[in-house]
Protein backbone atom coordinates (compact mmCIF):
# COMPACT_ATOMS: atom_id res chain seq x y z
CA UNK A 1 0.00 0.00 0.00
CA UNK A 2 1.60 3.68 -0.86
CA UNK A 3 0.21 7.03 -0.81
CA UNK A 4 0.93 9.72 -2.66
CA UNK A 5 0.53 13.29 -1.73
CA UNK A 6 -0.06 16.85 -2.85
CA UNK A 7 -0.90 19.60 -0.60
CA UNK A 8 -1.97 22.72 -1.67
CA UNK A 9 -2.28 26.33 -1.06
CA UNK A 10 -3.57 28.88 -3.47
CA UNK A 11 -4.57 32.68 -2.99
CA UNK A 12 -6.04 35.00 -5.74
CA UNK A 13 -7.10 38.13 -5.25
CA UNK A 14 -7.07 41.46 -6.51
CA UNK A 15 -7.53 44.82 -5.08
CA UNK A 16 -8.72 47.79 -6.52
CA UNK A 17 -9.16 51.34 -6.57
CA UNK A 18 -10.25 54.60 -8.35
CA UNK A 19 -8.18 57.84 -8.53
CA UNK A 20 -8.66 61.07 -10.30
CA UNK A 21 -6.59 59.96 -13.65
CA UNK A 22 -6.30 55.80 -13.18
CA UNK A 23 -7.26 52.90 -12.04
CA UNK A 24 -4.61 51.09 -9.82
CA UNK A 25 -4.70 47.24 -8.52
CA UNK A 26 -2.88 44.63 -7.11
CA UNK A 27 -3.28 41.28 -8.16
CA UNK A 28 -2.15 38.86 -5.89
CA UNK A 29 -1.27 35.36 -7.04
CA UNK A 30 0.13 33.17 -4.48
CA UNK A 31 0.43 29.49 -4.50
CA UNK A 32 2.27 27.42 -2.33
CA UNK A 33 2.40 23.20 -3.06
CA UNK A 34 4.10 20.27 -0.67
CA UNK A 35 4.54 16.87 -1.99
CA UNK A 36 5.02 14.15 -0.15
CA UNK A 37 6.06 10.86 -1.03
CA UNK A 38 4.73 7.06 0.50
CA UNK A 39 7.11 6.36 3.46
CA UNK A 40 7.79 7.45 6.81
CA UNK A 41 10.93 10.12 6.36
CA UNK A 42 10.88 13.52 5.81
CA UNK A 43 8.78 14.71 2.85
CA UNK A 44 6.64 11.84 3.21
CA UNK A 45 3.59 10.26 4.59
CA UNK A 46 2.05 6.66 4.94
CA UNK A 47 -1.18 7.22 6.18
CA UNK A 48 -4.50 9.27 5.66
CA UNK A 49 -8.05 9.56 7.38
CA UNK A 50 -10.91 11.58 6.66
CA UNK A 51 -14.65 11.97 6.97
CA UNK A 52 -17.47 13.65 7.11
CA UNK A 53 -18.79 14.19 10.73
CA UNK A 54 -22.19 15.29 12.50
CA UNK A 55 -21.66 16.63 16.23
CA UNK A 56 -25.13 17.00 18.10
CA UNK A 57 -25.74 19.91 20.36
CA UNK A 58 -23.35 21.12 22.90
CA UNK A 59 -21.51 17.71 22.11
CA UNK A 60 -17.79 16.84 21.81
CA UNK A 61 -15.51 13.71 20.61
CA UNK A 62 -11.82 12.92 20.96
CA UNK A 63 -10.47 11.47 17.96
CA UNK A 64 -7.98 8.63 18.76
CA UNK A 65 -4.84 9.34 16.21
CA UNK A 66 -2.97 6.17 17.35
CA UNK A 67 -5.61 3.73 17.14
CA UNK A 68 -9.10 3.90 17.17
CA UNK A 69 -9.67 5.02 13.88
CA UNK A 70 -10.19 3.29 10.56
CA UNK A 71 -9.30 4.41 7.35
CA UNK A 72 -11.00 4.11 4.19
CA UNK A 73 -9.22 0.66 3.51
CA UNK A 74 -10.42 -0.99 7.00
CA UNK A 75 -7.21 -0.81 8.63
CA UNK A 76 -6.27 0.79 11.97
CA UNK A 77 -5.04 4.41 11.38
CA UNK A 78 -2.65 5.02 13.84
CA UNK A 79 -0.11 7.57 13.61
CA UNK A 80 3.37 8.39 14.82
CA UNK A 81 3.09 11.91 13.31
CA UNK A 82 1.12 13.75 11.50
CA UNK A 83 1.98 15.95 8.58
CA UNK A 84 -1.28 17.92 7.44
CA UNK A 85 -4.62 18.74 9.45
CA UNK A 86 -7.57 20.40 7.58
CA UNK A 87 -10.41 20.60 9.23
CA UNK A 88 -13.44 22.83 7.51
CA UNK A 89 -16.92 23.69 9.51
CA UNK A 90 -20.37 23.26 7.14
CA UNK A 91 -21.55 26.82 5.71
CA UNK A 92 -24.65 25.51 7.24
CA UNK A 93 -23.86 25.11 10.75
CA UNK A 94 -25.77 27.69 13.32
CA UNK A 95 -22.69 27.23 15.91
CA UNK A 96 -18.82 26.66 15.88
CA UNK A 97 -16.76 23.77 15.28
CA UNK A 98 -14.07 24.10 18.09
CA UNK A 99 -11.04 22.31 17.41
CA UNK A 100 -8.23 21.05 20.32
CA UNK A 101 -7.65 20.53 24.18
CA UNK A 102 -8.80 17.37 24.57
CA UNK A 103 -9.50 16.39 28.60
CA UNK A 104 -6.66 13.64 28.39
CA UNK A 105 -3.67 12.90 26.59
CA UNK A 106 -4.47 16.29 24.27
CA UNK A 107 -2.24 15.55 21.03
CA UNK A 108 -0.49 18.46 22.04
CA UNK A 109 2.03 19.08 18.99
CA UNK A 110 -0.04 21.34 17.44
CA UNK A 111 -1.74 23.49 19.19
CA UNK A 112 -0.51 23.06 23.01
CA UNK A 113 -2.41 21.02 25.10
CA UNK A 114 -4.81 23.61 26.36
CA UNK A 115 -5.12 25.68 22.84
CA UNK A 116 -7.74 25.55 20.27
CA UNK A 117 -8.92 26.63 16.72
CA UNK A 118 -12.67 28.03 16.48
CA UNK A 119 -14.07 27.56 13.27
CA UNK A 120 -16.88 29.80 12.75
CA UNK A 121 -19.43 28.24 10.14
CA UNK A 122 -17.72 27.67 6.86
CA UNK A 123 -14.54 28.57 8.04
CA UNK A 124 -11.72 26.02 7.39
CA UNK A 125 -8.59 25.69 9.37
CA UNK A 126 -5.21 23.49 7.78
CA UNK A 127 -1.37 23.16 8.97
CA UNK A 128 0.91 21.51 6.76
CA UNK A 129 4.52 20.48 7.71
CA UNK A 130 7.16 21.46 5.48
CA UNK A 131 8.50 18.56 2.96
CA UNK A 132 11.93 18.65 4.71
CA UNK A 133 10.54 18.22 8.11
CA UNK A 134 11.10 14.54 9.32
CA UNK A 135 9.08 15.23 12.41
CA UNK A 136 6.18 17.37 11.54
CA UNK A 137 3.80 17.26 14.50
CA UNK A 138 4.52 14.41 16.86
CA UNK A 139 2.00 11.93 18.20
CA UNK A 140 2.30 9.89 21.70
CA UNK A 141 0.07 6.69 21.76
CA UNK A 142 -1.50 6.59 24.81
CA UNK A 143 -0.25 9.97 26.00
CA UNK A 144 -0.74 12.71 23.53
CA UNK A 145 -3.20 11.25 20.75
CA UNK A 146 -6.81 12.66 21.20
CA UNK A 147 -7.34 15.33 19.35
CA UNK A 148 -10.61 16.88 20.49
CA UNK A 149 -13.43 18.46 18.03
CA UNK A 150 -16.57 19.87 19.78
CA UNK A 151 -19.95 22.12 18.93
CA UNK A 152 -19.96 25.16 20.37
CA UNK A 153 -23.74 25.42 20.95
CA UNK A 154 -27.60 24.06 20.73
CA UNK A 155 -27.83 22.48 17.52
CA UNK A 156 -26.13 20.10 15.42
CA UNK A 157 -23.08 21.06 13.68
CA UNK A 158 -21.36 19.16 10.46
CA UNK A 159 -17.87 19.10 9.88
CA UNK A 160 -15.01 17.52 7.54
CA UNK A 161 -11.32 16.65 8.11
CA UNK A 162 -8.45 14.84 6.84
CA UNK A 163 -5.44 14.00 8.55
CA UNK A 164 -2.55 12.91 6.75
CA UNK A 165 0.52 11.75 8.54
CA UNK A 166 3.54 9.07 9.16
CA UNK A 167 2.86 5.66 11.33
CA UNK A 168 6.21 5.58 12.42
Amino acid sequence: MGLKTDLNVSINAALTGTLDLNFPSSQLDYVKTINLASGTGAGQADRIWHDKRTLAASATEDLDLAGALLDALGGTFVLARVKALLVKAADANANNVVVGAAAATAWAALLGATGTVTLRPGALFAAFAGKADATGYAVGAGATDFLKVANSGAGTVDYEIVIIGASA
